[in-house]
């Protein structure tokens, strides 16, 4: 066993990088979940948004066009989910983990042909004089531009929710779906669009781990971080800056874990990788225990009385 071949650097740098897939999924099944809608499809739009993000950056040789093609994936995958539980009032729960499912299936449909491809490796942003600073620069300063726009979209998320107009009607629609209704507030209209933006955010996140994180296509190769998202807008309260802060812990378990093989400790594989998920487990039995505030109207259908 050699802890000295960790470089703790490289660790915490690669740890953002771990954490981005989850932060990126987080934030969005955050918004999503604040108006009242429960999206258990995180995982098949993750996955969905990884493959079309990947087949776009291999076609075209742009990452560029391959996130928006991610965006775009998750986002009208998570629009038939909108159409099921907003238009047709089908089970949020059911309609989630079947979107999940199809999610899946269609990405191994779809990345047939991409196996063992490698794509054009999505630009750092070196930025002069700051990713030249010892220790900080390879840190904070050396990632490419997906990342900082995860931590940006924590800080949009949360000065929207809590300082604009937009976000109180979000909460509001989130709280207490007929009287936002009696208030003349568009109550289907505003949950189909914070589910359009939770869509386009996990398929960001899905694209972020086939192009950056690990830059190949394998057949379900999201491995349950859309999960661990999910359980961590439980762990984070529905606090947008908690959600980067669980991200950081999950992210940081999982690169922790790889390290530690890597410098061979005595400890079986299995383990390891299961350390993620028993994380994610603990936190929510621990919050279960603590009744943590989650919007009021979480997981029901709004009828529209005419």
């Amino acid at each position: 066993m050699d802890l000295s071949a960790i470089n703790p650097v490289l660790l915490v740098a690669s740890l953002m990088v771990a954490a981005t897939p989850i932060l990126l999924a987080g934030i969005g099944e955050l918004v999503v979940e604040k108006s009242g809608v429960l999206n258990l499809g995180v995982e098949g739009m993750m996955i969905t948004g990884a493959i079309c993000g990947f087949a776009v950056t291999v076609e075209t040789g742009s990452p560029a066009l391959g996130f928006v093609a991610a965006a775009v994936g998750g986002a009208l995958l998570s629009l038939l989910f909108a159409v099921l539980t907003q238009v047709a009032l089908a089970n949020q729960v059911a309609s989630g983990l079947a979107l999940t499912l199809f999610g899946l299936g269609l990405s191994a449909l779809m990345g047939q042909g991409y196996v063992g491809i490698k794509p054009p490796s999505t630009p750092k942003l070196d930025i002069p004089v700051l990713s030249d600073l010892p220790v900080v620069g390879r840190i904070l300063f050396g990632h490419d531009l997906v990342l900082y726009l995860g931590i940006a979209l924590v800080a949009a998320v949360w000065a929207t929710l809590k300082y604009t107009r937009a976000g109180l009607i979000l909460r509001a629609v989130g709280e207490n779906h007929d009287a936002a209704h009696a208030l003349g507030y568009k109550v289907i209209r505003i949950r189909t669009l914070a589910i359009l933006f939770g869509g386009a955010c996990a398929g960001l996140g899905g694209a972020y781990i086939s192009l950056v994180r690990v830059p190949q296509w394998t057949e379900g190769m999201t491995a349950g971080v859309g999960w661990i998202a999910l359980a961590l807008v439980v762990f984070a309260s529905w606090k947008p800056w908690r959600v980067l802060l669980g991200a950081y812990l999950f992210g940081g378990v999982t690169v922790v874990q790889l390290n530690l093989q890597a410098a061979g400790v005595a400890i079986p594989v299995e383990y390891l990788a299961m350390s993620p998920y028993l994380v994610t487990i603990l936190v929510l039995v621990i919050l279960s225990a603590d009744k943590s505030r989650a919007p009021a109207s979480l997981g029901r259908s709004f009828h529209a009385a005419h």
